[in-house]
């Protein structure tokens, strides 16, 4: 890897401003002032800046409990990111794997492993999304019935050209749901109720998989263990 590049990837430097700090000898490689930005790295080398020792940024796996008001989005919008909540180097890295609406609370998981952001989001896989649902309407009896057996066959949404794949539905009271999804498509949860004339007021994850959000505070993160990122 080239220095300039290796710095701009262990740093916060732009290129330009990685350049200017070799030409006024700020990093050394193995101890040794270095001014090219070309000089090429091997994996043995020691590189500071200032002093500070660098390295780079392994691939990360985090869980986090989304709170309201807060994007999964990479682009900065209206609303807080989850990537400000995240204290890591170089968070804004980290990709959202399943995302939540901005209004929608609970288990995100998010990491910079492209092949395992697909194992968790990949409807083969059946990694099971665990969503607690507060309706407007209840659901009893024979009506709650009906809406069990359409969510086990799948629900053709609105624009969609295939039903939702299988979905596991039970009712925890009256007006508050506990859906279970194999797939993630655009608002699918608030999409199937109202496909079958209700409304979702409130929408929180719960558990994607094996994980949950134990002793974890709206807000707060934590990175996963080698044997949680190995669950996918």
């Amino acid at each position: 890897m080239r220095l300039d590049r290796f710095l701009c990837e262990t740093t916060e430097l732009t290129r330009s401003l990685a350049k200017r700090a070799l030409k006024r000898g700020e990093v050394t490689v193995n101890g040794e002032a270095v001014r090219s930005a070309a000089t090429q790295l091997g994996e043995a080398d020691r590189v500071s800046w200032l002093g500070r020792p660098l390295a780079l940024v392994g691939l990360r796996y985090v869980m986090l409990n989304k709170p309201a008001g807060v994007e999964c989005s990479a682009r900065r919008g209206l609303y807080p990111l989850v990537t400000d909540l995240i204290e890591l180097p170089k968070a804004e890295r980290l990709q959202a794997v399943g995302r939540l609406d901005v209004d929608t609370t609970g288990l995100v998981l998010l990491s910079d492993d492209g092949q395992w952001q697909h194992r968790v989001t990949s409807p083969a896989r059946r990694c099971g999304k665990v969503y607690r649902v507060s309706l407007a309407e209840a659901l009893e009896g024979e009506a709650l019935a009906a809406v069990v057996e359409r969510f086990a066959e799948g629900v053709l949404l609105d624009g969609e050209e295939k039903p939702t794949r299988p979905a596991e539905l039970k009712m925890r009271e009256p007006r508050v749901a506990e859906l279970t999804l194999y797939e993630g498509k655009y608002h699918q949860v608030k999409r199937m109720f109202a496909a079958v004339g209700n409304h979702v007021e409130a929408l929180h994850r719960e558990a994607i998989g094996e994980l949950n959000l134990a002793g974890l505070a709206p807000g707060e993160w934590r990175e996963l263990s080698e044997a949680e990122i190995a669950l996918f």
